[in-house]
């Protein structure tokens, strides 16, 4: 089932200068760590002069799909919404 979630989580991210990508590598959510496992879709997104990061990718280790944003203005990330896969 897929969740709107909308809150501020932690990322821990790296970057890789051979191949200039960026992307997250762990999420805390709910005192709770995940791990990345693929990012399946990057995109941007531009809400009057801030810029947005757009990230979904599926967790290591559990069946999950999580959709973040990081707000390039202040950097925060946000968690907007997860699925679990299941139908509603």
């Amino acid at each position: 089932m897929r969740e709107k979630i909308d809150e501020e989580v932690s990322v821990v991210m790296y970057y890789a200068a051979k191949s200039q990508a960026a992307q997250p590598h762990t999420i805390r959510w709910k005192n709770r760590d995940y791990t990345v496992d693929e990012i399946g879709y990057r995109h941007t997104v531009l809400e009057g002069k801030t810029l947005h990061h757009i990230f979904e990718l599926t967790v290591m280790e559990e069946e999950l799909w999580m959709r973040l944003s990081l707000n390039t203005s202040n950097l925060h990330w946000k968690l907007e919404a997860i699925s679990d896969g299941l139908a509603d």
